[in-house]
């Protein structure tokens, strides 16, 4: 199973948010390579970033940021937060990034989703933050009337191969993922599904690897020490 550590961006500082709040952030890093660097010496072989303001502005606001991320990075990155065109696709798969993750486009306009799927096959991730059950779009600040397990199942018959699942409500808690949750995608989908939201314990890996999960998104319980990442490695390689 991959582990994807995970670097959020505001303002070009590494932070995490609380349930998607921008009210509620706390700054870990004014220099994300720091925690770069950690996460290169640790041996991840992957990494989640994600623009915060390009996500509730539409726009490539990290986007210098992003590019020495990829420069200095051992990984392979998946990118997320405002890309909305083409030209902001071209842009980061320029820098090197692996993988871009569309989120509010998705939502809306799942026409582009396919064309872009066409043109550039798994690079294209969807990205499914969902609150209360209801895909949250705009950086999670509106909530659409799409369910979140409907919408991964429209994004599969567009041939999306993967999704990355967000339970907003699990978010930054550092209370336990949605297990559940996960349980039940793994069941009724067949594209690969990355759990991300509220991992805090290592057992929580060892059972979405053992429930089919392809991936986890690990955040906050790294950022406050809860979760070693040596050992996150080691228990989704057992």
């Amino acid at each position: 199973m991959q582990i994807c550590p995970a670097i959020d961006l505001l303002g070009g500082k590494a932070v995490r948010l609380t349930k998607g709040d921008y009210e509620q952030v706390k700054v870990y890093f004014s220099n994300p390579e720091e925690i770069l660097a950690y996460f290169n010496a640790r041996g991840a072989r992957h990494l989640h970033v994600v623009d915060l303001d390009g996500a509730r502005e539409g726009k490539l606001s990290n986007l210098s940021t992003i590019s020495r991320l990829a420069k200095d990075s051992a990984q392979e990155i998946e990118v997320g937060g405002g890309i909305r065109t083409e030209d902001r696709i071209d842009a980061y798969l320029s820098l090197g990034v692996r993988y871009v993750i569309l989120g509010t486009v998705a939502a809306e306009d799942p026409s582009f989703v396919e064309r872009m799927v066409a043109r550039y096959g798994d690079a294209i991730v969807v990205g499914v933050d969902a609150r209360d059950g209801f895909v949250a779009t705009r950086g999670w600040q509106q909530l659409s009337s799409l369910s979140g397990p409907e919408f991964c199942l429209r994004m599969e018959s567009l041939g999306v191969s993967r999704i990355i699942y967000t339970d907003i409500s699990r978010d930054g808690m550092l209370s336990g993922t949605n297990m559940e949750l996960y349980r039940e995608l793994t069941s009724s989908l067949k594209l690969k599904v990355t759990a991300s939201g509220g991992i805090t314990y290592p057992e929580e890996i060892r059972r979405l690897r053992e429930i089919g999960v392809h991936g986890a998104i690990v955040g906050k319980a790294l950022y406050e020490g809860l979760l070693d990442l040596s050992e996150v490695l080691k228990a989704a390689e057992e």
